[in-house]
C-alpha cells in the first residue's frame, strides 16, 4: 500500500488518494462550500471580507483574494488549533487575536484541520445563548 509521509508518521495507513485529499490546501471555493454547508450558515459582506455567520454571530471571515480565512474561536479553541497547525494558523495580531480571532493560511492548511476548525467555530457561533438568571427581590 502506498501512503504519504505525514500519514505514515502518524501511524495511519491511508491510501495515497485519501492522503492527497486530507493534506491538500483548501481553495477559496471549497472554503465557501464547506462553510455554507453548515447548519444555519449564510454569507454576507463584511468590510473587505466575506463573513460566514449563523443568526447569532459571525464564525469566520474570508479574504476577497481567497488566501486566508479568520476563525472566531474561544481561547481554548485558539490555543488548540494554533498548536495543531502552527504553520497555517496563528492569532490575528492585536485586540482581535486576544479575543480569539485566528488567521488561517488556506495555502498551508490541510483539509482535515480546516474542516475541524470550521466546525468548532461554527458550533460556538450556533450555540444557544445561556438563559439569564433573574435576581429575586424581596417584596416590601
Amino acid at each position: 500500500m502506498t501512503t504519504c509521509g505525514r500519514a505514515c508518521r502518524r501511524g495511519v495507513g491511508f491510501r495515497l488518494a485519501a492522503c492527497y485529499f486530507l493534506h491538500m490546501a483548501v481553495t477559496k471555493k471549497r472554503a465557501q462550500e464547506l462553510a455554507l454547508a453548515l447548519e444555519n450558515a449564510s454569507a454576507v459582506p463584511h468590510f473587505d471580507r466575506l463573513a460566514f455567520r449563523t443568526p447569532r454571530r459571525i464564525f469566520a471571515t474570508l479574504a476577497r483574494n481567497g488566501n486566508d480565512l479568520n476563525f472566531m474561536f474561544d481561547h481554548a479553541q485558539q490555543a488548540h488549533f494554533c498548536e495543531l497547525a502552527p504553520h497555517a494558523l496563528a492569532p490575528v495580531p492585536g485586540g482581535w487575536g486576544r479575543m480569539g480571532a485566528t488567521s488561517c493560511d488556506l495555502t498551508q492548511v490541510d483539509a482535515k484541520t480546516f474542516s475541524a476548525a470550521l466546525k468548532a467555530a461554527h458550533e460556538r457561533a450556533n450555540a444557544a445563548r445561556p438563559k439569564a438568571t433573574r435576581k429575586k427581590t424581596k417584596a416590601k
